[in-house]
C-alpha cells in the first residue's frame, strides 16, 4: 500500500511505526475471510482491509476522526485472526492499537461513552472495586429491564452466579516446589480474574509446586494494561505495565526467573508485546526482558514432566481463546497437555472465530458480541462434550452465560488430573460431571 506521509509525521514514533505496517498491506482481502465482524455485518468497513484504509486517511491527512471512522474502529474485536491469515504478514495489532490510542486523544466520544469508558478503566482493572461492582450489580439484577442503555445491561448479564471470596494465594509470596525445583517463575495474578474466579490461579500455583516450581508472586504486579490499552487509554495502560515491569525486574535481578508465567491468554498477548510497546522508553531494555520471559502457562508445562493419565471418560471441547491462537500463536499446547492428562479432547466448528468476548467488547458491543457468542455455543454444543475448556477468563465468563455446560480453565483439568480437587464448576451446574480416576 502507497503512503505519504511527511517527513514530519514520520518523527512521530507511532506513526513510523503504523507507516510500516500499512505499506505491507496489498490489498488482498484475505483478511475478510476470518474477520468476525465482517462475516457478522457484511460491510467492508468492518474488516480488517476496510479499518485500514480509515486508519490511513485519517493518520495521513492528521485529522481529528468522524464517527464514521470512530464506529468502524470500535466494532474491531482485536481477535487477530486477520494476523493469521494474512500472507504479507500485516502487524494490524499494532496499527489498530495506535488508532485507537490516536482516536482517545483526539475525538470527544458522545458523553454516555466517556462515562461508561471511564467507569470500566477506574473499576476492571483494580480487583477490590470490581469485586464491590460486582456485589452492586447482583443487587441491581431484578431491576435490569429498567435500565435504558443496552450496555450496562450487558454488564448486569455478566455477573457471575457465585463472586468467590478472596484468595490470599494471590497475594505478593512464594510458593515452594513440592518436589525437586526445576524453575523458578513468577505467576501473573492478573485483575479481573482475581474477582471473577480465584480457582484458577490457585489450581495453577498446586500444579506448577507439583511439577517442581517455586511459584513467585512478585509484590507489585497486577493488571497487565490490556484492559485500558485496548480503550486506546495509552498513559493509564503504560503506567499499569511499568508496575508490572519494575516488580519483575527486580525478581529476575535478585534470585532470577526462568519464566513470567500467565494463565490468562489475554493478558499474556499484552505482557509479550511490552518491549514494542515500551521501545521508547527509559524501560525499553526491562521490558523486552520481561517479554521474552512471558510464558503461557500450556508453554511452560510443556516443559515440564505431566504425568501421563489414564484414559478417562470425559470429552472436552477445547476452545481456542483468539489471544492465545491468533495473538501468541499457540494452537497445539493446550491441546496436546489435555490429551496426556487422559481426556478426549474435541474441537468446534470454525474454531479460529471470536466468541465475542474480547476484553471489554462485550460490555461495549453487546449485539455483535451476542450475536458471535450463540454461534461460539452452537458450534460447541454441536460435539456434545461433557464439558468446555478454554484458557482466557473473558471467554470463560461469555460462553458459559450461553450455556448449561460446565466450563472450566484447562489448568484447572490439569491440575485435578495430576492430585488436585476437582474444579467446583463441574459439580456446581444442574448436570454435574461424574467423578473420573485422577494421577496421585
Amino acid at each position: 500500500m502507497q503512503t505519504t506521509f511527511t517527513e514530519d509525521q514520520l518523527k512521530d514514533p507511532g506513526i513510523a511505526r503504523s507507516n510500516e505496517i500499512l505499506r505491507s498491506c496489498v490489498h488482498c482481502g484475505f483478511c475478510t475471510a476470518t474477520c468476525p465482524t465482517y462475516q457478522v455485518l457484511g460491510d467492508e468497513l468492518d474488516s480488517p482491509r476496510g479499518r485500514i484504509y480509515l486508519i490511513k486517511d485519517m493518520l495521513e491527512n492528521n485529522r481529528i476522526p468522524d464517527a464514521k471512522t470512530v464506529k468502524h474502529i470500535d466494532r474491531c474485536l482485536s481477535c487477530l485472526a486477520c494476523m493469521t491469515t494474512c500472507p504479507s504478514g500485516v502487524h494490524y495489532m499494532h496499527l489498530v492499537d495506535h488508532a485507537r490510542a490516536y482516536i482517545d486523544k483526539t475525538y470527544k466520544r458522545p458523553l454516555t461513552d466517556r462515562l461508561l469508558r471511564w467507569l470500566l478503566a477506574r473499576i476492571l482493572p483494580y480487583p477490590g472495586r470490581f469485586r464491590l461492582a460486582l456485589f452492586g450489580a447482583k443487587l441491581a439484577q431484578p431491576f435490569k429491564k429498567l435500565v435504558p442503555d443496552a450496555r450496562l445491561r450487558a454488564m448486569l448479564d455478566m455477573v457471575p452466579k457465585q463472586i468467590p471470596p478472596v484468595s490470599r494465594n494471590d497475594d505478593p509470596q512464594s510458593f515452594a516446589p513440592k518436589v525437586a525445583q526445576k524453575k523458578r517463575v513468577a505467576l501473573m495474578t492478573g485483575c479481573a480474574q482475581k474477582a471473577l474466579n480465584t480457582d484458577i490461579n490457585d489450581a495453577t500455583i498446586r500444579l506448577l509446586t507439583r511439577l517442581g516450581c517455586e511459584v513467585v508472586v512478585a509484590k507489585g504486579a497486577g493488571c497487565c494494561g490490556a484492559l485500558t490499552h485496548h480503550m486506546g487509554r495509552e498513559d493509564e495502560s503504560h503506567a499499569t505495565a511499568a508496575k508490572n515491569i519494575r516488580a519483575w525486574s527486580a525478581e529476575i535481578d535478585g534470585a532470577g526467573l526462568d519464566a513470567i508465567v500467565i494463565n490468562t491468554s489475554g493478558c499474556g498477548t499484552t505482557v509479550k508485546d511490552y518491549g514494542h510497546m515500551f521501545r521508547n522508553d527509559p524501560l525499553a531494555a526491562d521490558a523486552e526482558r520481561v517479554s521474552a520471559r512471558a510464558m503461557d502457562i500450556s508453554e511452560l508445562l510443556m516443559q515440564l514432566d505431566l504425568p501421563v493419565g489414564p484414559s478417562k471418560e470425559l470429552t472436552v471441547a477445547y476452545h481456542a481463546a483468539c489471544s492465545l491462537q491468533h495473538g501468541q500463536q499457540i494452537k497445539t499446547h493446550p491441546k496436546t497437555l489435555l490429551k496426556r492428562a487422559g481426556f478426549k479432547v474435541v474441537e468446534p466448528a470454525d474454531s479460529h472465530l471470536c466468541c465475542g468476548s474480547a476484553g471489554t467488547y462485550n460490555l461495549m458491543q453487546p449485539e455483535i458480541s451476542t450475536q458471535l457468542k450463540a454461534r461460539k455455543v452452537k458450534t460447541l454444543e454441536a460435539k456434545s462434550p461433557d464439558l468446555i475448556a478454554a484458557g482466557n477468563i473473558g471467554c470463560m465468563m461469555q460462553i458459559g452465560s450461553g450455556t448449561a455446560l460446565p466450563i472450566v480453565h484447562t489448568v484447572e483439568l490439569l491440575d485435578w488430573a495430576t492430585g488436585g480437587p476437582e474444579p467446583r464448576a463441574l459439580s456446581a451446574t444442574e448436570n454435574p460431571v461424574s467423578a473420573v480416576p485422577i494421577l496421585r
